[in-house]
This record gives C-alpha cells, structure tokens and sequence, in this order.
C-alpha cells in the first residue's frame, strides 16, 4: 500500500489544532485543497477519521487510535527529509572516484587531503586504472566522477580540461645531461631510455605527439608503471620520459627532473562525469573542490 505522507500531515494537522482553517494555514492550502487531502486518506484506509460539523471537528474512535501512530509516521519522516536535506547542503557521503595512477604521485594526494579536511567523515573509494579504463568507469556507472587523460569526446560525458601536464626527463645523478637546465628531443639520442609501455595513455599520447614532429626514440627499458620507470632512474639504469606531475625534484636524492623542449610536448588532464546524471553529495563536494584548486569553473548543465 503506497503511504500518502500529504494525507497524513494533514490529518494529524487538524487533529492537534481541532480545525480545518488553522490547518489549512499553518500547512499554506486552501480548505477546499486540505479537504481533499483528508478525503484521499480516508478512501485508502476505507475508514473515516474524522467527523466535521459546521462548528467544530472531531475525531472518530478510529480516528483517536491511529492518531499517534499517524503523528509517529509524520515526524519520522520529517526528520527523515531533514537528514537529507543536511546531508546534502554539508556534502556528506560516499563515492567512488577513477583515476589515472600516474597522477597518484602529488596531484591526487592534494585533492584528497583537502576534501579530507572538509569533509572528514566522508569515504572515497578510489580505482586507479589506464584512461580508457577510467573512461568506461564513469560512463558504466562504477564511478560517479574519473581524472583522465583527453581522448576521444563521448556524448555521455562531460569533460573538463583541468591542467596541462608537460613531458620531461627523469635523469638519474651522476649523468652528463644532470646539470641542463632544459634537454631537447634531439638531445636524447643514444641515452639509455626507460619507456612506459605502449599501451598507456602517457606512451601513446608521446608516440603519437613525436611522430607528428617528425622525431622517434626508442628505449631500452620497457615498464608497466610510472613508479616504476622513476625506480630503475633512481637505481642509475637509465633516463625516463615521464608527465611532470609524477615527480617533483626533491622526490629521491639522486633523480632530477629536467624540463624537455623543442618541442614542449604536454598531455591535458580531465575531471570526466557522466550526463546526464546527478552526482551525490559526496562526488558533487568533491567535484566543486577540484575545479576550485584548478581554478576552473563548473559547466552549465
């Protein structure tokens, strides 16, 4: 049986003010429109609950029983609605967010520390996976709101761009190239490189950037993960190309971090949600903090 709450409110409403125009008032309806509430009731109940004269208003023996169980069920929900609401205005909950590894190192730790900060009774289920992997996340509903690299536009999501991310070398100390205060493209031939493999966004996006321009590398290491492509640099294997985001000098001891030119090659990191769907509170407070820390601005949806 479906509860009619509007029935309810306003039945328990002329119960306590034994009157049909101060219910009618303190509920802002009509007579007419409060009447008819009060007759919905009864008809779903195939009981009367009250009987009204041109005088007063009084409740039926039936009426007087189901009167506390009636007040019960209207302030539960009440408080019920309130808990939303507050939850809601104060962004509390849980989500699930996707992101890219690669922007585990600095950028994401940030963004969860300060949402920790806001919101300290929150629960963020984090799915670190390759951008398509992100991708296909967000649109299949596994995760309200992804941090990707750009690829191809999707009906279904919405994309903000929110930093360019520039390639550099990761140089491991002592090396020759440790001391440059920028390395050219041109400047890499014939170093010991260390490659992400080609199946990651970061390979890809840098293959195709560089055939573009007309330039090839090839490596001599091939790894899975940027950690760990920056520790074969730290153990003195070789050099890596890598997003500048993964790695802030300082990092490890013997690891420097040389900005790469001619070109400057960068790849554009996205906050990705799925439209139409509303986000949870969660996902919504920590979408609006992420756009605050990159000084974007929300969409118009």
């Amino acid at each position: 049986m479906k509860v009619d709450f509007d029935g309810l409110q306003a039945f328990v409403c002329v119960a306590e003010l034994g009157s049909f125009v101060k219910a009618a008032q303190q509920l802002h309806l009509t007579q007419t429109a409060l009447t008819r509430r009060i007759q919905k009731l009864e008809q779903s109940l195939d009981i009367r609950l009250l009987d009204r004269t041109t005088r007063k208003v009084e409740l039926t023996a039936t009426g007087r029983d189901f009167l506390p169980q009636a007040r019960h069920l209207v302030l539960d929900a009440q408080r019920t609605l309130e808990r939303v609401r507050d939850k809601a205005r104060a962004g509390l909950g849980h989500f699930t967010l996707a992101c890219v590894p690669s922007l585990t190192t600095h950028v994401l730790p940030q963004l969860i520390k300060a949402y920790a900060q806001s919101h300290p009774g929150n629960t963020l289920r984090l799915h670190d996976a390759s951008s398509h992997d992100v991708r296909a996340a967000v649109l299949d509903g596994q995760a309200e709101l992804g941090i990707a690299i750009n690829g191809e536009p999707h009906a279904e999501l919405e994309e903000i761009a929110l930093f360019e991310d520039p390639l550099t070398l990761l140089c491991p100390t002592p090396h020759p190239l440790q001391d440059r205060d920028t390395i050219s493209w041109t400047d890499l031939q014939g170093i010991d490189l260390i490659v992400v493999s080609s199946f990651m966004a970061t390979r890809m996006f840098l293959d195709y950037q560089l055939a573009q321009r007309g330039i090839r590398l090839s490596g001599h290491y091939e790894v899975q993960h940027h950690a760990t492509a920056i520790n074969l640099v730290a153990a003195g294997v070789g050099c890596a190309i890598l997003p500048a985001s993964t790695f802030e000098n300082g990092d490890r001891p013997n690891v420097v971090k040389i900005p790469l030119t001619g070109p400057v090659v960068k790849r554009r990191v996205t906050l990705l949600r799925r439209k139409p769907a509303s986000l949870s509170p969660a996902a919504e407070a920590f979408h609006a903090l992420t756009l605050q820390h990159f000084g974007k601005v929300a969409k118009r949806r």
